[in-house]
């Protein structure tokens, strides 16, 4: 019943403003321990093992807060679960780019710079709409599905452990002179629980969208992504949707000639074509609530 209450309630209410500009939320809350972590443990030798460990202090720490929570009752596990699950905040926040989009290209720049790492300056109407799409693909599995999944497999310390670990990732995970060995573990742990997650989402949605016979390219795709998890869900949304994701794009003023995720479909997607995109999300979140259900009643 936990599960269910939970996602209902992040369906309806997401994340309030008046609460959480009051109070820190629970993900920044982690991204503080996660920065002090690096400030105090990324310098010197052995950079790698440092972040090991770091890891495996953070991990630990979220299983055992995960644990008091959960014997706290079944209320406090649906709030919670609410709480960590981004259903409704990702969908607010792509379809904002649609709506900026159809203000001004330079509003839809503004909304999805607020989603995605990549330079947004020079981008054309096409550019933040494929970005947008891709960004809902990825944080469907990353923020909705993965959170689930690990619930389900080992209750509030998985569910926290797997929202500790992602918030690593996207810190310290990266290959930067600062944090290629120091993030190393945090990248890979964080790649190991998403494996399952990822190809589930695209899954879901190939056999929502009836793209079963889709699926060798969406395989093909996935694995010519420059990210073991990502590629997985962009595939299966960007044929659901007939547009090409991926693609060449800029980061730091230098541009990337990233490989297309079928790039035979529509390489000039708008506003149009995110809205549809979150309603892609809402009808695999249904199917994942009716899930949630049947485990509930089984």
């Amino acid at each position: 019943m936990s599960l269910v209450l939970g996602l209902i309630l992040d369906a309806m209410f997401g994340e309030p403003r008046a609460i959480w500009d009051r109070v820190p939320h629970p993900a920044v809350l982690m991204g503080r321990a996660v920065a002090w972590c690096d400030a105090r443990f990324n310098a010197g030798d052995a950079r790698k093992a440092r972040g090991v460990a770091v890891m495996a202090g953070l991990g630990l720490a979220a299983v055992l807060l995960g644990m008091v929570l959960q014997a706290l009752g079944g209320l406090v596990e649906a709030l919670v679960i609410a709480i960590l699950v981004a259903q409704r905040s990702l969908v607010d926040h792509v379809r904002a780019v649609a709506d900026g989009l159809r203000m001004s290209l330079g509003e839809g720049r503004r909304a999805v710079g607020m989603i995605v790492g990549r330079d947004t300056a020079a981008m054309d109407e096409g550019a933040v709409a494929r970005a947008a799409i891709e960004s809902a693909a990825e944080n469907f599995s990353d923020g909705v599905l993965a959170p689930v999944f690990w619930y389900l497999v080992a209750g509030l310390p998985g569910l926290l452990l797997y929202k500790m670990t992602n918030t690593a990732d996207s810190m310290i995970g990266h290959r930067t002179a600062r944090h290629a060995a120091f993030g190393w573990a945090a990248a890979r742990f964080d790649d190991v629980l998403n494996i399952v997650p990822a190809r589930l989402a695209a899954l879901l949605i190939a056999g929502l969208y009836g793209q079963w016979g889709a699926w060798r390219g969406i395989v093909e795709d996935a694995r010519r992504h420059r990210s073991p998890n990502a590629g997985w869900p962009e595939a299966a949304m960007a044929r659901a949707l007939d547009v090409a994701l991926s693609g060449p794009r800029s980061y730091g003023g230098e541009m990337r000639a990233f490989p297309w995720v079928n790039g035979g479909g529509r390489r000039d997607p708008g506003a149009r074509e995110i809205e549809a995109g979150c309603a892609v999300l809402w009808r695999v979140w249904a199917v994942v609530l009716g899930g949630a259900v049947l485990v509930w009643v089984s």
